[in-house]
């Protein structure tokens, strides 16, 4: 008998989840995302019953799927200081649980990355197998502090300095199994991989390794990036409970008709087809946003939770795909898709309107580049200025003609179609990105703000 676990990452969200299979034919889910499919695809194959559901902290990227394992009949644990509204077993500082027969979970109080967060230590025999880490120790970095608040961040980032150290005597060969990693807004910047040992993150995470605790409360806090607004609302939501789902809802088919009233009384439409298909003909007044891993992350960023939503997409894509990712982020006002996509648009009469792409001979003399500071930071074309995507709808920008960039294409069509709905029209999008451009020119990038 042995403790496995596997490893399920969601590449969009940057959100790592786990089945620990106990070696009795029970199994245990930590972090588990809103729809945990693939894991009860590998619950079956490896002939297991989900007897738990785990979570580490009240989670502000992603709806938790636990409340949903619960009402299937796992036992839900969760931090008592979590003060969750939905049924669950509230665990304390230094408590165990017995999982299996020879399997312990101790639970481990680590603040910081939220006030609530806590720390596992799977036990086989007595042995550490597993520390599943959650949002405190992760590989290559630790997790930010400032997701419940700028006037918080300094205050959790000492305590995720003292919890970071409850690690210190366990032994190096542990693997860590954190929750957030490459590509999470959650984490200080870090390293692709998912999983770690201790010695590894002894050895090469430069924050684990701080001792000085001031130095190490000024490192966190000004690594610090900009986050997702729907961050301030997912953990109340989580709290409380999120609406169940038996399975993932399907969209209803709309026509050309129901799709302009929709506009009418303020619903947003999110063209979901690829930055291309947009550029050529898309509805006035429609938000770009191609279906893709992140596309979930955006639309939570860019759209009110409480806006409805109409879709446009390729015959092709995959709708179950799109929904998923909306409720992940905790949309659930999806009212449906224009059914026959665009061409049925075309086919009513109705109007459609275009957005050029330019390749690098073409760009106009204002170039707003609307990545991550930290990548515009890293290499941006010459004279290039940073307004970062979600800061577009509210940006004062220069009345005349500008190429908006990233670092492919997809959001710079977001930023342009977003300014396209404010009236502006000398808009054209970079069809590529800086190393693109550096390839194109034979010129060199600039880095640095």
């Amino acid at each position: 008998m042995t403790v496995r676990v596997h490893l399920f990452v969601d590449e969009g969200l940057g959100h790592s989840s786990y089945l620990v299979d106990l070696g009795d034919g029970s199994a245990a889910l930590i972090d588990p995302p809103r729809f945990a499919t693939a894991h009860h695809g590998v619950a079956e194959r490896e002939g297991l019953t989900v007897v738990w559901t785990i979570d580490t902290h009240s989670h502000a990227d992603y709806v938790t799927g636990s409340p949903s394992l619960a009402r299937h009949g796992a036992t839900f644990v969760a931090p008592a200081a979590s003060r969750l509204a939905t049924p669950h077993h509230g665990v304390s500082d230094g408590e165990g649980i017995v999982l299996a027969p020879r399997v312990r979970l101790t639970a481990l109080a680590t603040p910081g990355h939220t006030p609530d967060h806590y720390a596992y230590i799977v036990e086989h025999d007595g042995r550490p197998v597993a520390l599943f880490s959650g949002g405190s120790l992760m590989v290559g970095a630790v997790g930010r502090t400032d997701l419940c608040g700028p006037g918080l961040a300094e205050p959790l980032a000492h305590e995720m300095f003292r919890s970071l150290r409850r690690f210190d005597d366990l032994p190096g060969e542990l693997t860590v199994y954190p929750t957030h990693g490459a590509g999470s807004f959650c984490s200080a910047p870090g390293a692709s991989d998912r999983t770690s040992t201790l010695e590894h993150e002894r050895a090469t995470n430069a924050l684990f390794s701080v001792r000085d605790e001031g130095e190490f409360v000024t490192q966190l806090v000004n690594s610090f990036g900009t986050f997702p607004t729907y961050f301030s609302r997912l953990p109340e939501l989580n709290r409380l409970g999120p609406p169940h789902y038996d399975s993932i809802p399907s969209l209803p088919l709309l026509r050309p008709e129901d799709l302009e009233r929709h506009m009418t009384e303020g619903g947003v439409v999110v063209d979901a087809r690829p930055a291309a298909s947009f550029s050529e003909r898309h509805v006035p007044g429609t938000v770009s946003n191609t279906l893709r891993d992140v596309f979930g992350s955006w639309l939570g960023w860019l759209i009110g939770p409480d806006r409805p939503i109409v879709f446009v997409l390729e015959p092709d894509q995959d709708r179950s795909e799109l929904v998923r990712q909306c409720l992940d982020v905790g949309h659930e006002h999806l009212t449906g898709e224009l059914a026959g996509g665009i061409d049925a648009w075309t086919t009513s009469g109705r109007a459609t309107s275009t957005l050029a792409l330019v390749d690098a001979n073409r760009l106009s003399r204002t170039i707003i580049d609307v990545r991550q500071s930290n990548e515009f930071v890293a290499g941006h074309i010459p004279g290039a200025r940073n307004v970062e995507l979600a800061a577009i709808p509210a940006a004062d920008l220069p009345g005349m003609a500008m190429t908006v960039m990233c670092g492919h294409g997809e959001r710079a069509m977001t930023a342009a179609s977003l300014l396209a709905r404010r009236g502006r029209r000398d808009i054209t999008v970079y069809d590529g990105g800086p190393d693109t451009w550096a390839k194109a020119t034979q010129r060199p990038l600039s880095a640095g703000p």
